[in-house]
């Protein structure tokens, strides 16, 4: 029997005792929540600001980022499918790195999504008050809980199917984009900016027209969007045959990057010059209009209510599995451990959208409420970063401690340990781009007080028996890969 055997076996019988979740998502919605992680409400609202601050630069930023992140994605694969035990990233980050990293990180993605969401219901509600104005703000705010609620309670193929969709809307709204904008620049349309046509990219400034800090400023806002990207390392424990469809998920990501990311700016930014483009308008809305076409803002704007909603579906999906997963390591409350006779985690799912209650409330706090908000929601993209990091340490113990498991992976991340060590060094710089903007540098000052908190919590939490008993069992793990690799 081979060492990877006997490892693989050790983890499988020391979790038979425990309820384990539903392989009910396919390949169709793997694919589809990749996508839809990948593309965040940001690429609709929050392109005309990144334009504006880093012109036709952000073309390269986009795709500096989704470059680097591709390769964070295919170590979390990697990872996931050396032991299929793992239930997400947080079970490899405790079993490679210890206990306290799978505290960590389980919590940490878990304050990302809470923040994530709640933002998406005050997003949801300012949609929809566009859409039907005069609406009281706290309707469709609870509705959306509701209804996700109600959507994610029967099964996680439920959930697969809702992404599904969403997701599609999103794809739908871009690639039309792409077509009604391709007609513009090769047809010579014209308008009060002038002839549509690929040479705006260059013609007003060069490439780099607010020259290196500008391009700066683009990563600082750009790396945002790619929030939840790794959202198809939640639903690992919850995929049909993972083996095949994690890895078709995440190679197809850079294709992805190109073409949704790269390609709507390039031609937003063909047919517009970037010049044109301002902070808080949807450069998407703006092109419809400029086409002649009268519903664009409506269709936008359900378009953009629809990406909130997967993003706020996703949150409470990704959310309930995270505390599913630290209840069963002992990292919190046991009764979000259990699991209905559908194999749905719903107390973790009720929890998740109690919290997102605080969205409702939020509504009528006042405009004082943005500044702070603005804030949190930097501080939990921050705590992405944190995460992505870990899952990238959680590789380089990986290579040192399983070289025999690493040499027989069917699924290796391209580059190696030097590769690791690159996107390290790219998130070094993202984290120097921060400290460049009062407000990002304010969040990233503030971020220490969450792990400062955790650290806190996890002093408290290591002491439960059931935490105990989880720190036993990685310690009698890693003893018998010791002793199997002598």
């Amino acid at each position: 029997m081979s060492d990877q055997t006997t490892q693989g076996q050790l983890r499988a019988s020391s979790r038979d005792s425990e309820p384990h979740l539903s392989r009910s998502l396919s390949n169709r919605h793997i694919q589809l929540l990749a996508i839809g992680g990948a593309i965040g409400t940001g690429l609709f609202m929050g392109s005309g600001k990144t334009i504006s601050v880093a012109g036709p630069s952000v073309i390269f930023v986009y795709m500096i980022i989704g470059f680097m992140l591709f390769f964070v994605m295919r170590a979390m694969g990697q990872l996931l499918l050396s032991n299929l035990n793992y239930k997400s990233f947080s079970d490899f980050a405790g079993d490679l790195l210890g206990p306290w990293a799978g505290f960590f990180t389980g919590w940490t993605y878990w304050f990302c999504w809470v923040v994530t969401g709640v933002a998406d219901v005050i997003a949801i509600a300012g949609y929809a008050n566009e859409l039907w104005p005069g609406i009281q703000l706290w309707i469709p705010g609870l509705a959306t809980i509701i209804i996700l609620l109600l959507l994610n309670l029967p099964t996680v193929k439920a959930f697969g199917e809702t992404e599904f969709w969403f997701a599609l809307i999103k794809i739908i709204a871009i690639v039309a984009l792409i077509v009604v904008g391709l007609v513009m620049i090769f047809t010579g349309f014209q308008s009060n900016a002038g002839t549509a046509s690929f040479t705006n990219l260059w013609s007003h400034g060069g490439f780099f027209p607010k020259e290196f800090m500008g391009f700066v400023a683009g990563f600082q806002i750009a790396v945002f969007a790619f929030v939840g990207i790794e959202l198809v390392g939640t639903a690992a424990a919850e995929t049909k045959n993972p083996e095949h469809n994690l890895p078709r998920a995440i190679n197809a990501i850079p294709l992805r990057v190109m073409l949704f990311y790269v390609g709507a700016l390039i031609i937003l930014m063909s047919v517009t010059p970037w010049t044109e483009f301002k902070a808080g308008q949807s450069p998407f809305i703006a092109m419809f209009s400029l086409a002649g076409l009268g519903m664009a803002a409506t269709v936008v704007n359900l378009v953009v209510l629809t990406s909130a909603m997967s993003s706020a579906n996703s949150g409470i999906y990704s959310t309930s599995r995270m505390v599913y997963g630290l209840a069963n390591d002992g990292d919190a409350p046991k009764l979000f451990g259990r699991l209905s006779s559908r194999k749905v985690p719903q107390n973790a799912l009720f929890l998740s959208c109690v919290l997102l209650l605080a969205g409702v409330a939020l509504l009528y706090a006042g405009k004082d409420v943005g500044v702070a908000f603005d804030m949190v929601t930097t501080v939990s993209a921050v705590c992405f970063m944190f995460v992505w990091s870990i899952i990238l340490a959680s590789y380089l113990v990986y290579r040192k401690r399983r070289p025999e498991q690493h040499a027989a992976s069917p699924f290796k991340m391209p580059g190696g340990i030097p590769m690791v060590w690159v996107v390290f060094a790219f998130f070094a710089f993202l984290v120097w781009a921060l400290t460049t903007q009062p407000d990002t540098l304010t969040a990233l000052l503030v971020t220490p007080i969450w792990f400062a908190i955790l650290a806190i919590a996890y002093a408290v939490v290591r002491k439960s028996p059931l935490h105990q008993a989880r720190v036993a069992e990685w310690k009698a793990m890693s003893e018998a890969e010791t002793a199997a690799a002598r």
